[in-house]
């Protein structure tokens, strides 16, 4: 596609002899404005261009390749579940980011600052209550949604070839998942906060040969404190919703390359 500059004739015969209402004129006369500095048409013309040309040599799946009318398992509530955790996960990183403005991950000076900064989120904070619940919700159910959507995809056989690559990909987003649930368990820090990265550390000093070196890298060393919680906290917030986030993209995006695995 040409490139080449257009001249203020090209732009008036786009709205010549029509009848426009004044939001659609306003509409129009902006988008001609910032299309004869930044090129904007063209390029968007190319992306459609560009869309239609790869929707064309995605594979189709059976029902699409032979013009079947029954498509009843599109609608099948099983195959919504990727769907339904994405958006809880969207939710969840939403949430926790504004939980992030008055969440403190302190435990030097004052050993309950940041149970303290939980306390003044659900009590004082307006919708704080709400905001935290929403967080802790969303995450358990994106929790249970990854679990049975595993499940689905292998008891539909959905794993198979030319799959297996998406699949290992999934292992590692529900890996990924339980360390996420685990490190925003042990933010509070709390009773339960508390016992529950103990057991971290002494499973950590389980592994052979490297056990205390993981113990070490994790948990800032065999007894917990300032240096965990701040280990928990940049894996929760910084490290991991990058890196899920990034494997999620491509997840959706070779099924989307792929199409959706009809049930054997």
């Amino acid at each position: 596609m040409s490139l080449e500059p257009r001249d203020e004739g090209d732009h008036a015969d786009w709205m010549e002899g029509k009848e426009l209402t004044p939001i659609e004129e306003t509409y129009l006369t902006v988008l001609l404005w910032l299309d004869k500095r930044l090129r904007i048409v063209d390029y968007l013309e190319i992306l459609e261009s560009l869309y239609y040309k790869v929707n064309m040599q995605l594979p189709k799946s059976h029902t699409e390749q032979y013009n079947l009318d029954n498509k009843f398992w599109y609608w099948y509530p099983l195959y919504a579940l990727g769907s339904f955790s994405t958006i809880a996960y969207i939710v969840a990183a939403l949430s926790g980011a504004l939980l992030g403005f008055y969440y403190a991950p302190a435990t030097t000076g004052d050993p309950t600052a940041a149970y303290g900064s939980i306390t003044m989120i659900m009590t004082e904070l307006n919708f704080g209550f709400m905001l935290r619940s929403l967080h802790r919700w969303s995450a358990q159910v994106m929790t249970a949604a990854v679990f049975l959507h595993m499940l689905r995809v292998y008891f539909t056989g959905a794993y198979k070839e030319p799959r297996e690559l998406n699949w290992v990909l999934g292992i590692v987003l529900i890996s990924l998942t339980m360390v996420f649930g685990y490190t925003g368990y042990l933010l509070p820090w709390d009773q339960l906060s508390y016992w529950a990265g103990q057991i971290g550390v002494e499973m950590s000093l389980s592994i052979p040969f490297i056990g205390e070196w993981v113990a070490q890298l994790l948990f800032g060393g065999f007894a917990l404190g300032q240096a965990t919680l701040m280990r928990m906290y940049i894996l929760h917030v910084f490290l991991l919703p990058f890196v899920v986030t990034s494997l999620i993209a491509v997840h959706i995006g070779i099924v989307w390359m792929q199409g959706i695995a009809e049930p054997h």
